[in-house]
């Protein structure tokens, strides 16, 4: 029986997991517009579907979808990464908030970050280091602002400078404030990325930063991924969105993460 003759019978979050679990085995991927048509719900159903799934083990999910868990190292390029963009728009200009009058910023790779890049102010006179192409030419245009492109092999899927040059150029530098990404974050395990050369510059720009902001909107928490770059401890501040469930912010917060919503 396809899922679609089986929509009818869909009703209710255990009968749709089931059918998308048997659809994911299958398929070895699932689309949640697809999902929301075939089984006859919203979208937002389907996020919510996958979202439980993903925090019992079961699948991965990805930008439009999800896949199997064996395939959790599974890192979509940055510039695919357009859910939550009005999410993301809001964390970013909460993080303007706190950025300094003058002295030196790090900001690292990653869909939000380079969101921040582009509403970044070109009133004050600031030191930017970024590991990132796309963020460093967002950023020299602005008259005030002197930026350093970190050096390193360039990763193709988050366009991050990585490997030995990266991390010795940032064992040089000593900033004020350092901007933060990542692709999950876990009360238990941190937080994490899929490759571990990235992991490694991450974890080299919490050594380089005074005061460490993480900017992530709310579906990065709960997940894991493969390398971790930061414990609680690490991070200063998380700046999220308000859709994070009080049961997540409860969990962080006793964990001892501050948090901002917005």
């Amino acid at each position: 029986m396809t899922i679609k003759e089986d929509a009818g019978r869909a009703a209710y979050a255990d009968q749709r997991h089931q059918a998308i679990l048997l659809k994911l085995r299958t398929e070895r991927r699932v689309d949640s517009a697809q999902l929301a048509t075939d089984l006859g719900v919203t979208r937002e159903t389907i996020r919510i579907d996958l979202i439980q799934l993903e925090r019992h083990g079961q699948l991965k999910r990805i930008h439009g979808g999800a896949i199997p868990v064996d395939t959790a190292s599974f890192e979509p390029a940055v510039s695919t990464r357009t859910e939550y963009s009005a999410e993301k728009a809001r964390i970013v200009r909460a993080a303007l908030g706190h950025l300094p009058d003058h002295g030196s910023v790090l900001i690292d790779a990653g869909s939000t970050t380079e969101k921040l890049a582009e509403i970044f102010p070109g009133d004050r006179e600031l030191s930017v280091y970024t590991n990132t192409l796309p963020i460093a030419l967002s950023l020299v245009s602005r008259p005030l602002v002197t930026v350093y492109l970190i050096g390193g092999r360039l990763r193709s899927r988050t366009l991050a400078d990585v490997d030995d040059w990266a991390l010795r150029s940032l064992s040089e530098v000593n900033v004020d404030l350092a901007f933060l990404g990542t692709n999950g974050i876990s009360a238990k395990r941190g937080m994490t990325t899929p490759d571990p050369s990235e992991a490694l510059v991450k974890r080299a720009m919490l050594s380089a930063a005074r005061r460490r902001i993480l900017l992530a909107d709310h579906s990065k928490v709960g997940v894991v991924s493969t390398a971790q770059h930061a414990t609680i401890a690490d991070i200063d501040l998380l700046i999220t969105d308000s859709g994070l469930n009080q049961g997540d912010k409860t969990a962080l917060e006793s964990a001892g993460l501050t948090i901002e919503c917005v």
